[in-house]
């Protein structure tokens, strides 16, 4: 049986290298479903795994967007991966 989009979004999130980030729908893409970018958003949101970096996951826009821990916790993660939060 294969992998649910669930686990391949799990999986290329966990790929993101520290200091790194992805959009939503570069996230969709590798997980094999463009156009998927709100669906990714509502697994990160649910995402409670520290294995998972979902904060390294951003808008297109570059912009943070949401996190289900705060996002100015989003903010200061990434800052001190070395990310310039724009």
């Amino acid at each position: 049986m294969g992998k649910s989009f669930r686990d391949e979004v799990m999986r290329a999130v966990r790929a993101i290298p520290k200091g790194s980030v992805l959009s939503y729908a570069e996230v969709a893409v590798r997980a094999g479903s463009p156009g998927a970018a709100r669906a990714v958003g509502s697994i990160m949101k649910a995402n409670y795994d520290p294995a998972i970096p979902c904060h390294r996951v951003i808008r297109s826009d570059g912009a943070p967007g949401e996190y289900n821990r705060g996002k100015e916790k989003k903010i200061a993660l990434l800052r001190e991966e070395g990310y310039v939060v724009g």
